[in-house]
């Protein structure tokens, strides 16, 4: 039977963050992808919570959490991160992130290395890779009203034209406007402001354990972003996942083997 979970908020410095807690054992804390919050690893906490402590928050200017008029960068995710483990006493966790969360999970063990027991990562951002500059400036593009217009206007002749795609990135487009503060922090900053936070030049310093788990059939830009992760940091293992995806939610079986075995067996 699965535990019962304990929603809870609390206002740090930041903003006000919710989270979900659930279980005892050794503390693992969740951070969510891009385009998602902390209900992303409801099937994956559902099934680590008999044997370990799982903690899930919404980012800051995520789900229930606070949107605060600030400017968002990965720094403010990282001490807003190490804020709320802090008043809750957490002195050291296993990080486990998605995509966006895996970025701030990497930052953050870089810069409280003491604090963090490992790190597990699945299709992360935060390292810059030859050949996918194109990702964010393509997807900016969505966000212009004018190509939100085009697209309706599409849309509404799609059964004629046969155009397949449109759909797709009308639905796109309608998710990117959901998360603003994912776009704010993925490609609507300076472009000097993001390098300076990617991570491909401090890997070598990441002297924790991690493992970055990765999908039969990831998309080749996902692959590439966590195989960068898995060569640059020292103490990195690359595991394929026999499965469709990456993905947390539909991958919650294999992940949550993947991650007691990481953490049973070091």
């Amino acid at each position: 039977m699965p535990l019962p979970l304990r929603n809870a908020r609390i206002k740090l410095p930041q903003g006000q963050i919710f989270w979900r807690e659930v279980g005892h054992g050794r503390s693992i804390v969740f951070l969510h992808g891009s385009w998602d919050d902390s209900s992303q690893w409801l099937p994956l906490v559902e099934r680590l919570s008999t044997t370990y402590h799982c903690l899930a928050p919404d980012l800051l200017g995520f789900g229930e959490s606070e949107c605060p008029n600030v400017h968002y960068s990965i720094e403010l995710a990282v001490e807003c991160l190490a804020d709320h483990l802090d008043a809750l006493k957490l002195r050291r966790v296993y990080l486990v992130g998605h995509s966006l969360g895996g970025w701030i999970a990497a930052s953050y063990a870089l810069k409280y290395l003491d604090r963090v027991e490992g790190l597990v990562l699945l299709a992360p951002e935060g390292v810059q890779v030859k050949g996918l500059g194109w990702r964010w400036w393509k997807t900016r593009l969505l966000k212009l009203p004018v190509v939100g217009w085009g697209l309706r206007s599409l849309h509404a002749f799609r059964k004629f034209l046969k155009l397949r795609r449109v759909e797709q990135l009308l639905q796109r487009r309608r998710q990117l406007l959901t998360f603003p503060v994912a776009c704010k922090l993925l490609f609507q900053r300076r472009g000097a402001e993001i390098r300076a936070e990617q991570l491909q030049e401090r890997l070598q310093w990441l002297k924790v354990p991690m493992l970055v788990l990765q999908g039969d059939h990831d998309k080749p830009a996902v692959s590439l972003l966590g195989q960068t992760y898995a060569q640059l940091a020292p103490n990195a293992k690359l595991q394929q996942l026999h499965s469709s995806n990456s993905t947390p939610e539909t991958q919650a079986d294999d992940v949550a083997q993947a991650i007691r075995a990481f953490i049973e067996n070091g």
